[in-house]
């Protein structure tokens, strides 16, 4: 293994900020693999630190294959992550909606092109992705539709779902697609959590990360198998929206299996404790997405139903 600073921004306040990346064996890229560029991914960043663990390993019962190269880079924003913000800390701004980057712009403009061209030529790209709500997910791989990376490719993670997503404009801007566009193979990782480690499913990411490195021939280590990928549409899931704002009180869970019409929350008045809202769900299906804050607001995403 060799550690590496892939890109270093000077700072006048504090000390650089040096993304750090973790490489194992040599030859052709094979594989790239990105935590977290939010300062809450702080699961992202423990799922890289478990695939670290497990990689050296790997090398060292000489399990990579001759002329493969894997890089880990477990944080992107770690600047943010020590003073508890999701966002660059000076200007709010969003990584992850910088690619490819611009070496002369802003600040996150300039450390995505950084990145970014330390990530080109990769054959595969995994990023460890979070949801822009507070939330848990349904573990999952997630592919955009740009034409360019097969779907059947998601089976080889054996998660319980493959989603693939038709990019909106605001997609152009990210790590994912912008892999795509320079020909990259890329996939996007969800676990069940964000801003806190939830093991169970950082070890199912993990496993599903070495298990597609050796579904394509970069590792020979055995891994389990995992699930029959069902691969469906981003249309094949109904989001549910609460109706007024107050506490939020989920009466399920992700993986829940649940029925058109049954109660899955309700929102009380933070006040007197009345029920203002239930809310109930739409269609028959498995319990995808489910919001996680205390306080909700009207019109919010607060669950999403895979449809059977």
């Amino acid at each position: 293994m060799n550690k590496e600073i892939l890109y270093s921004l000077k700072s006048p306040y504090r000390e650089s900020l040096d993304v750090t990346g973790f490489r194992f064996g040599n030859g052709e890229k094979a594989i790239a693999i990105v935590g977290a560029m939010r300062g809450n991914e702080i699961q992202q960043m423990y799922v890289c630190s478990q695939l670290i663990r497990r990689l050296k390993a790997i090398e060292r019962r000489g399990e990579i294959v001759k002329g493969k190269e894997i890089t880990v880079i477990p944080c992107v924003n770690y600047y943010s992550m020590n003073i508890g913000k999701r966002f660059w800390a000076m200007d709010n701004t969003d990584i992850n909606r910088m690619f490819p980057g611009y070496n002369l712009g802003e600040t996150t403009q300039r450390i995505a092109d950084g990145v970014f061209s330390r990530l080109q030529g990769f054959e595969y790209g995994v990023q460890l992705a979070s949801f822009y709500q507070p939330g848990d997910f349904l573990s999952h791989v997630k592919i955009m539709e740009t034409g360019f990376t097969d779907s059947e490719l998601m089976k080889l993670f054996g998660m319980q779902f493959g989603i693939v997503r038709v990019p909106r404009p605001y997609d152009t801007t990210t790590l994912n697609y912008n892999w795509q566009i320079w020909e990259t193979k890329a996939f996007s990782l969800y676990t069940n959590s964000t801003d806190s480690i939830d093991e169970k499913s950082a070890h199912i990411a993990v496993d599903s990360i070495l298990r597609f490195m050796a579904g394509t021939g970069i590792i020979t280590t055995k891994v389990h198998h995992g699930f029959e990928t069902e691969i469906i549409s981003e249309s094949g899931i109904d989001q549910i929206h609460s109706e007024a704002a107050g506490i939020f009180v989920s009466h399920t869970e992700i993986g829940a299996q649940v029925n058109e019409n049954d109660i899955i929350a309700e929102i009380t008045d933070p006040l007197d404790g009345e029920t203002v809202s239930v809310i109930r769900s739409h269609v028959s299906g498995i319990i995808y997405f489910e919001y996680s804050s205390p306080l909700i607001n009207e019109n919010t995403v607060c669950f999403k139903i895979i449809k059977d």
